[in-house]
């Protein structure tokens, strides 16, 4: 395993003490939405007992104690992925507004009848359904990146799609919730920026994961949700270059976006306040910089290796069972693997391994135009992340191999 001491790294999570039908927990399911440490939830508890007040707008010391704390963790964010200004970073809901944010913003300014949305098939409906509804509103199309056999993106195919004069955008997934595929994001820039086309990121499952530069890959737009890194849920972020947030209209009007209203008309304040409209999710956002500051600690690096180790020892168990399909790419994936066992329907085999305490997600994973595609109904999905071990895959395939004989 990684250089890390991963019992050291459970301590922090009270709930991995948990029992499940009398069984210890074993959980597998977080690229749904991971376990928090005592420190994120230390924090949002301090926030709440001794300085909850509104953000911005007050001049008393509690408000300006939680507007230093919120603002601290949109630094947090910006400095962690190596954005040019915390400007650039926009609090959202999480990952599927942030996507519809931009969509609305951006999107309804900038896309017209007859052009191009690009996307691909493997995209969780967070980075479809707001595409479908902007081509639908406006009368654009929306075309999608083929896959290879082994269900890469055929970076062909983009090349092919972003020549035509007519694409507005490309947005992809950065990784498959559902194969664990991290896609080639740095070569899907340059080729869509070599046409002049900007990118959008759906980092939901990349950020997690591994080291991310905003500058190094030089994205336009990346949204990514804190509860699939340790945060509290009901928070996340736009990323987005500065002029595209200067150029976008608001997504939702009301107090704290404004810079004078008068009763026909208004202006508005400078990004990221532009997009904040209402009181935010302060405490939250908080929570997120304590998660921030958590995976630097530990170190994306480190995180990434004992991930890849774990999957890889568990591709392996799996492949001793036999008459296990799994799903995506051998090599080079993310902590994900999406599978189906002999027979067995996902459900059941959920079902099942939580009565041994066993976590895991059965379903389409909000993916639906890609089980289509894999001629699937639907998916188990086991998913790791850094407190996770190598006795925990063993429980999971011992319960699996007890599944399978009881379906044979």
């Amino acid at each position: 395993m990684s250089s890390f001491d991963v019992e050291t790294i459970r301590k922090d999570f009270p709930i991995l003490s948990t029992k499940v039908h009398d069984k210890p927990l074993v959980y597998l399911d977080n690229a749904a939405t991971t376990q928090k440490p005592n420190s994120v939830i230390e924090i949002m508890n301090e926030y709440m007992h001794n300085h909850n007040a509104n953000v911005h707008r007050g001049i008393h010391l509690l408000s300006e104690k939680s507007t230093e704390g919120y603002e601290n963790a949109r630094i947090k964010v910006a400095n962690f992925f190596n954005a040019s200004q915390p400007e650039e970073i926009i609090f959202t809901k999480g990952t599927t507004e942030s996507i519809n944010l931009v969509a609305h913003a951006w999107g309804r300014k900038f896309i017209s009848e007859g052009d191009i949305i690009i996307l691909s098939e493997m995209e969780h409906h967070s980075n479809l359904v707001p595409w479908q509804l902007l081509a639908k509103s406006v009368g654009a199309e929306l075309k999608f990146v083929e896959m290879n056999e082994d269900t890469t993106l055929n970076l062909e195919s983009l090349k092919e799609l972003v020549s035509d004069k007519r694409a507005k955008l490309v947005a992809l997934s950065y990784a498959s919730n559902v194969l664990g595929n991290v896609n080639p994001v740095k070569e899907v820039i340059e080729i869509s920026h070599s046409e002049n086309i900007p990118v959008l990121l759906d980092g939901a499952q990349a950020a997690p994961h591994h080291k991310i530069d905003f500058a190094e890959i030089d994205c336009d737009f990346f949204a990514c949700s804190a509860h699939k890194m340790l945060g509290p849920t009901g928070i996340g972020i736009l990323y987005a270059k500065m002029e595209l947030l200067e150029a976008m209209d608001p997504f939702l009007g009301g107090g704290e976006m404004i810079l004078e209203v008068g009763l026909h008309e208004s202006s508005y304040k400078e990004p990221p306040y532009k997009f904040e409209a209402g009181t935010p999710s302060y405490i939250e956002a908080i929570g997120f910089g304590a998660a921030i500051d958590y995976l630097k600690a530990v170190g994306m690096d480190s995180i990434h290796d004992h991930e890849a180790n774990l999957s890889k020892y568990a591709l392996g168990e799996l492949k001793k069972l036999g008459d296990v399909e799994v799903y995506g790419p051998s090599e080079g994936r993310a902590g994900i693997i999406s599978f189906n066992i002999g027979n067995a329907h996902p459900h059941d085999v959920a079902q099942l391994l939580d009565a041994d305490g066993v976590a895991v997600r059965a379903g389409h994973h909000c993916a639906q135009p890609l089980m289509n595609w894999l001629k699937v109904s639907s998916t188990s999905r086991a998913s790791f992340y850094l407190y996770n071990t190598e006795s925990e895959v063993d429980v999971f395939v011992e319960s699996l191999d007890k599944i399978k004989e009881m379906f044979n």
